[in-house]
Order: structure tokens, then C-alpha cells, then sequence
């Protein structure tokens, strides 16, 4: 059986980077969209083969998906407070719309598109489905919400076979967006803001790209929305707590009000952003105490079969198993 050939954008970000070695693994012929000249030896010696583009480039997107049966739309410009409202929404908006306008264009087979659990920003009544309501808390959650809108504005038009995957927080070797919270609980400067009691539902990468794949290769997948994200949720207490362990400390005993800090970072934005410098502390990072992300993934199982088999005691010491061995936690 021939397998299908598949382009994946974002392939050397975390997600996008897992997603592409485990399809070459698996036999596809996989082609990777990178802007970068200085990735292509590194993805060449593991058997994807790198095409340049930009998402803001059409022309050369269309290039990139001649020829191609499937793509993995995972790109997107993250949050961070240096990048403005228009850059995140010329690449997650608009260059959401050109890969789209390009895949039609191929006449690609299935598009799949990587949202986030993020659209529905702070969860009033957990567990949310995919039905709760949009309420996006930021601009980089703003930009992924219109994204999300566009895509399926092409699946209510019949432009495109799609499916739209929002996967929750994503953790595990080669991301580093936990790494300060490792460290700071390791070398006992973690300080919990508030009572620790939101909710979190994070997944394990390996099992998020085995939902993905579910995505790609279902054929009742297309035209649906999965929330991808972990079995059960853990308060915020309870992850803190099983870091604390895996990395050899006790828990934390350091509590603060959050209020007070969440005021203290409006105020550094305030005084910060006209002069252009990145605040050193910012609401969106005390939102992390404040907001609870707790979701329901009954359809993901039910249509797709998705079922998490990574435990967070696991995935937590896998985690810092690498951060370990790539010396940044001693």
C-alpha cells in the first residue's frame, strides 16, 4: 500500500517536530515547511524532506503542497509579549487563510488543522466540549479563535475535506515552556500564587500526536472539531506536588495572594509597552494561578478512538529525564 504524502507546517516547532518524525517512522514521505535554510540538513538525516516557504507567502505554499494528499496545518506564531497583535495575526489569521487558499488550490485530500483549547479561554463550568462557547483572553488566543472561525467557514462552504483538532498544554521532552517552573520548584523559589485549586488538563506530546494522526486518517474525522488534552484534570496543587517529587524536593509551602500580583503586572505593562521593552511581569503569566482548563474528550474518543495512555507522574519524570540530559536541571 502506498502511503499518502503528507507536508506538515511548524515542522521545527515542538508539536509540528514531533508529528513529522513520527510519520517518517511510519513509512510517509513526508515534506516539512521550514523559513529557515540553516533546519534543512538536520531534517534531511531524519528522512523529511524540507521545502522553504512563508505563511505569508501564497506562491510559496503552493509550491510546498503540490503533489501532497494530506496536510498538518500545526504553524502558528505563540504568544509572546514582544510580538504584536498585527504579527500574530498575519500568521495565525491570514496564513491560515493562504495555506488553506493553497491546499484548495492543489486539490490537496484532507486538510487538518491544529487550533487550541485556548478559544475558549477561562472555563466557567469545567469540563468544557467542544461546544462551549469561544472566549478567547488574549491576543495570541484572539488570533487562534478567527483562525479556528476560518477554517470552518471552508468546511461549512464545502471548499475542503477538514478536521480541527484544539489540543490542551502540551508538555514532554524538547519543549521548554515548563523548564522555569521546573527550575524554580527544584531550586525552591516557587512561590503558589493563590489556593492552587484550578484545574489543569495537560497532554502528554506522544499522545497528542497519536490523536493527530487519528485526525488524518479517520474518514469521520472530516468536518469535525477534537479537543485533544489528557484523561483527567489535576489541580494546580497537585501538578507543583508531583514536580516536587520527581525532581527530589519537598512541595512548596510559599503562598501569596494573587490579586496583588495580577494588579502589579497590569501596572508593568502599562509602564513597559509604550517604551517598547518586554514587562517583567505580565497578567497573562498570573493567569496561569488564576484560570482553569478542564475539558471533556467523550467525542474524541467515541468518533476517533483517542484514548491518552501517558499518567502525569509518568510524562512529568520523561520531562525532566530530558531537561536532565540537556543540563538545564541540576
Amino acid at each position: 500500500m502506498t502511503l499518502e504524502r503528507v507536508l506538515v507546517t511548524g515542522a521545527t516547532g515542538f508539536t509540528g517536530g514531533h508529528l513529522c518524525r513520527r510519520l517518517a517512522r511510519d513509512g510517509y514521505p513526508v515534506r516539512a515547511l521550514v523559513r529557515d535554510r540553516d533546519r534543512e540538513a538536520e531534517l534531511r538525516c531524519q528522512g523529511i524532506e524540507p521545502v522553504l516557504g512563508d505563511l505569508r507567502d501564497r506562491k510559496s505554499l503552493e509550491r510546498a503542497a503540490k503533489g501532497v494528499d494530506l496536510v498538518y496545518h500545526v504553524a502558528a506564531l505563540f504568544r509572546q509579549e514582544n510580538v504584536s497583535r498585527k504579527e500574530m495575526w498575519d500568521t495565525n489569521v491570514e496564513g491560515t487563510r493562504n495555506m488553506l487558499d493553497a491546499a484548495v488550490k492543489v486539490r490537496v485530500r484532507r486538510f487538518v488543522h491544529c487550533s487550541t483549547v485556548g478559544v475558549h479561554g477561562d472555563i466557567k463550568n469545567p469540563p468544557a466540549n467542544e461546544e462551549a462557547p469561544y472566549g478567547p483572553g488574549d491576543h495570541y488566543q484572539e488570533s487562534k479563535t478567527e483562525g479556528e472561525r476560518l477554517v470552518l467557514r471552508y468546511i461549512a462552504e464545502g471548499r475542503l475535506p477538514i478536521v480541527v483538532f484544539r489540543p490542551g498544554g502540551i508538555y514532554g521532552p524538547q519543549d521548554l515552556r515548563f523548564l522555569k517552573l521546573f527550575k524554580a520548584i527544584k531550586s525552591k523559589r516557587f512561590i503558589m500564587l493563590g489556593s492552587g485549586k484550578v484545574l489543569y488538563q495537560l497532554i502528554y506530546i506522544d499522545d497528542l500526536i497519536d490523536g493527530i494522526l487519528l485526525c488524518g486518517t479517520k474518514q469521520n474525522a472530516i468536518g469535525n472539531v477534537y479537543i485533544l488534552t489528557g484523561k483527567e484534570p489535576a489541580t494546580l496543587n497537585h501538578f507543583v506536588q508531583v514536580i516536587a517529587e520527581v525532581v527530589g524536593v519537598p512541595p512548596t509551602r510559599l503562598r501569596f495572594p494573587v490579586m496583588p500580583v495580577y494588579v502589579a503586572g497590569f501596572m508593568c505593562e502599562l509602564v513597559c509597552k509604550p517604551f517598547g521593552i518586554n514587562p517583567p511581569l505580565y497578567r497573562r503569566r498570573v493567569d496561569f494561578f488564576r484560570k482553569s482548563r478542564c475539558f471533556n474528550i467523550t467525542k474524541a474518543r467515541n468518533e476517533l478512538g483517542f484514548e491518552p495512555k501517558v499518567e502525569l507522574e509518568t510524562g512529568i519524570r520523561l520531562t525532566a529525564q530530558w531537561y536532565r540530559e540537556e543540563g538545564w536541571l541540576r
